[in-house]
């Protein structure tokens, strides 16, 4: 007779890798980057949540991509490459627009909008607008945009749904 070296939660979890799938909790599953969604606007339907509905104001056309990045509010998260928990893609719409994006749990995030007016999917300062939670100023040195720190942008986003109001601002 042959030995079980394997428990049964070793077992699981070699077929869950072999299969593709996950079995870390549910919040540690919310809490990967990088991850790309929808415009789901059910998510801020009532009785829904975690989630937070962004009205975004100033859009200048409906043309190219819309980007709206949430990051945990920390120093090490925030605008760096990969590190938003999600990305909301849209196509704009001139004027405003309104948009859901869940959250894993309640806490404190920051939010950042990009318009690719010209839909290169890349930063074009002199073109692109830029928008942010808690709308800090966006400074600028010898030309080029310079973020807000993390504080200035952070909010809190409750067990239910949060409201937004994020204005859009371009270089001219």
């Amino acid at each position: 007779m042959t030995k079980n070296l394997l428990s049964n939660g070793a077992r699981a979890a070699a077929i869950a890798a072999l299969c593709g799938l996950s079995l870390a909790p549910a919040s540690a599953q919310a809490d990967r980057y990088g991850q790309v969604i929808g415009n789901d606007m059910s998510k801020c339907g009532s009785g829904a949540g975690p989630a937070v509905r962004v009205r975004i104001d100033g859009l200048r056309s409906g043309s190219g991509n819309l980007f709206v990045r949430t990051y945990r509010a920390s120093r090490s998260d925030w605008l760096k490459s990969k590190r938003y928990l999600s990305r909301l893609d849209a196509s704009p719409r001139a004027g405003s627009m309104t948009v859901c994006i869940p959250v894993p749990s309640a806490g404190n995030y920051a939010i950042a909008v990009q318009h690719d007016i010209n839909g290169n999917r890349e930063t074009d300062f002199s073109t692109d607008g830029a928008g942010m939670s808690n709308n800090p100023t966006i400074g600028s040195f010898l030309g080029i945009p310079r973020p807000p720190s993390v504080d200035k942008a952070g909010f809190y986003a409750g067990p239910g749904v949060t409201n937004l109001t994020i204005k859009m601002r371009y270089k001219d």
